[in-house]
């Protein structure tokens, strides 16, 4: 799956290799028993593949097989069944998706909420900064713990996460992670209070920054920023030349989308939602 990614990466592409190594490693095994994966190849060379969480799919397919992508379509209603109503998401610049999805009768869904690409390059980028009694840095290779501790108390406010040790010890050990890349904000009492994590797509010299966190009593305290600039520094020194982060680009949750703004990020290309009406039995 990363493979494919890698091979049509671009600005016009939905995942990151990051995106993929994130998803599938930081969701506990019992938590996948759901999941369908399907790969589409043509002699050595994999061409599509769809997954399916619940009723909603995740597609990639090679914009030089857009005919793949009804194939695709096909595999996920035959696996959902008639009874449910379908979800599929694409960015809205990958017109050979979209062109499929509308031809198997899905619609354009509106109101529901969306992510929005941004983009930033390298060559100017601020300096980070914590107030007195914190450090900054990246995350040590035996700090598992810590490090899925800081990833919980992040999302505590949210939707509570349940990132286990476990969980954090696939994901630091799924390809493209490094911990060089993998950045924390550390307080008086050895505490990771907010963490950026960056995957590198050395083949493309671009950066995907997932996930982002800070713990609600050390908001507003310039953290975020920080941390996101440490490893955006890191970056670079590794040799990124661009990096993408996707925050949710409508006003339900706009608060992350400021941050990276304020960071030098810009908005771009924004994924849309086609949905598949359920059939009455």
């Amino acid at each position: 799956m990363q493979d494919l990614v890698q091979r049509i990466y671009g600005a016009g592409s939905r995942f990151h290799i990051g995106d993929i190594g994130w998803e599938l490693a930081s969701v506990p095994p019992e938590r996948q028993a759901g999941w369908r994966i399907a790969l589409w190849s043509d002699g050595d060379q994999d061409v599509a593949w769809g997954w399916i969480e619940g009723n909603g799919l995740l597609l990639v397919v090679d914009p030089a097989r857009p005919e793949v992508a009804g194939d695709v379509l096909d595999w996920f209603r035959e696996e959902t069944g008639p009874a449910v109503q379908r979800l599929t998401s694409v960015l809205e610049s990958e017109t050979h998706l979209i062109d499929a999805i509308e031809k198997a009768g899905f619609v354009l869904e509106h109101g529901r909420p969306y992510y929005t690409h941004h983009n930033i390059t390298l060559d100017d980028l601020g300096t980070p900064v914590v107030p007195d009694g914190f450090t900054l840095r990246h995350v040590r290779a035996d700090e598992i713990e810590k490090r899925a501790a800081v990833h919980r108390a992040a999302w505590s406010d949210v939707a509570p996460s349940k990132m286990t040790a476990e969980a954090m010890a696939a994901v630091m050990s799924t390809w493209p992670y490094r911990p060089e890349l993998d950045w924390v904000v550390e307080n008086s009492d050895g505490v990771f209070v907010a963490s950026a994590l960056i995957w590198l797509d050395e083949q493309h010299r671009a950066g995907l920054v997932e996930p982002v966190g800070c713990a609600p009593q050390y908001r507003r305290l310039g953290l975020g920023q920080a941390v996101n600039l440490g490893a955006l520094h890191a970056l670079k020194e590794l040799g990124g030349v661009e990096a993408r982060v996707c925050p949710r680009g409508d006003d339900g949750y706009p608060i992350p989308a400021k941050l990276y703004q304020s960071i030098g990020f810009r908005p771009g290309l924004r994924t849309v939602d086609y949905v598949g009406q359920k059939l009455d039995l």
